[in-house]
């Protein structure tokens, strides 16, 4: 990746620092500027200019820093690493800073190590940035849904009666790192039955009966890029209720779906979808926007919400994931990962044809 193009959003700044702190505080944007592909790198920092590019890191993380390419310099000690941010910022008056990403202690202990600097906010500025994939985080992420997509289907095979809702996450992790995955991107959901009408939902102890809704929201993480996906399927025979909660949502994900394009507003493609929903006897009963922005975060930015005017363009990754919810009843969820192109999208996980009866 040209890391020098985070510039022609961040003009205000002569100099970006990006700070590490603990496992806590790590700021993705280390790795989406550097591209380093192994390493934690907590207490370590970037000073990005628009022609250079340096890490300034710990021994531990020196092979790995290394293996990017980029100009490093290491340290043994703390006092090493003010030293060597003092003189890196030296003869700069402006420094743009994340300060999405930074917390109160990290500031307080920047400004104690380079008082005279003016500091500028660059977190909107980088998250402008991040919304627009590279053709190799392109690459990353339609591996990461493929791998979601194929641990999917493994895992249906698993899928009997008695099974916990525990078991079947641990299964679905399993399976996608079988598939390549580093881990999962995000802490997998897993719903029987009426746990279903919950979309946030913690797996539980509850065991698999006939005849219940089975939702699996998970997905990948490879080489630091996610991928997101949900399917429902019923575990038996289903009922006509369930079927018609099902046909509902496949049709509100498709059309809304179908109005992705460059220039289409989110706002409005998630009321394709909430009009469809609304129209049948589950009006209400969508309760979250339809979907989001992925990359190197699960969330990466707001993109299809009812409440948010968000501009599509060519190369933005967004989830679409309508669902209706009728507690004590059952959820139905359907989520797809696409890309935005010029005249329309590429679905990069693969669909789910009709529901799946087990």
């Amino acid at each position: 990746m040209e890391y020098q193009h985070i510039f022609d959003f961040a003009r205000e700044a002569e100099t970006i620092l990006i700070l590490n702190d603990g496992e806590g505080s790590i700021d993705k944007t280390f790795f989406y500027l550097t591209e380093a592909s192994s390493g934690i790198f907590e207490g370590s920092a970037l000073i990005v200019e628009p022609k250079t590019l340096k890490i300034v890191t710990g021994k531990l993380e020196e092979e790995s820093a290394r293996n990017t390419g980029h100009e490093v310099i290491t340290f043994n000690t703390m006092s090493e690493f003010h030293d060597i941010i003092r003189e890196q910022l030296k003869n700069v008056e402006t420094v743009g800073l994340n300060y999405s990403s930074l917390t109160l202690k990290m500031y307080m202990d920047l400004l104690k190590m380079v008082p005279e600097k003016r500091f500028v906010d660059v977190s909107g500025s980088i998250s402008e940035s991040r919304k627009f994939k590279a053709p190799e985080e392109l690459k990353k992420i339609k591996e990461a849904a493929r791998i979601a997509g194929a641990a999917f289907e493994n895992v249906l095979e698993k899928i009997h009666e008695g099974m916990t809702e525990k078991e079947l996450s641990a299964e679905i992790g399993y399976q996608m790192m079988r598939e390549g995955a580093i881990e999962p991107s995000f802490s997998t959901i897993v719903a029987f039955g009426a746990n279903s009408s919950m979309p946030h939902y913690s797996p539980g102890d509850k065991k698999l009966r006939k005849g219940e809704f089975v939702l699996m929201d998970f997905g990948a993480l490879y080489d630091r890029y996610c991928s997101d996906m949900t399917r429902t399927v019923v575990f038996g025979k289903a009922t006509e209720e369930q079927k018609e909660m099902y046909t509902t949502v496949m049709e509100a994900q498709s059309r809304s779906m179908n109005a992705i394009r460059e220039n289409a507003n989110g706002k409005d493609v998630d009321k394709v979808a909430r009009d469809i929903i609304n129209a049948s006897k589950y009006k209400g009963r969508f309760i979250h926007s339809l979907g989001h922005g992925l990359g190197m975060d699960v969330h990466d930015h707001p993109a299809l919400s009812p409440s948010y005017d968000f501009p599509l363009k060519a190369t933005m990754v967004v989830t679409v994931e309508p669902g209706v919810y009728v507690p004590k009843v059952g959820g139905v969820r359907i989520e797809d990962d696409v890309i935005v192109t010029k005249d329309g999208f590429q679905q990069i996980t693969k669909p789910q044809n009709g529901l799946v009866e087990l």
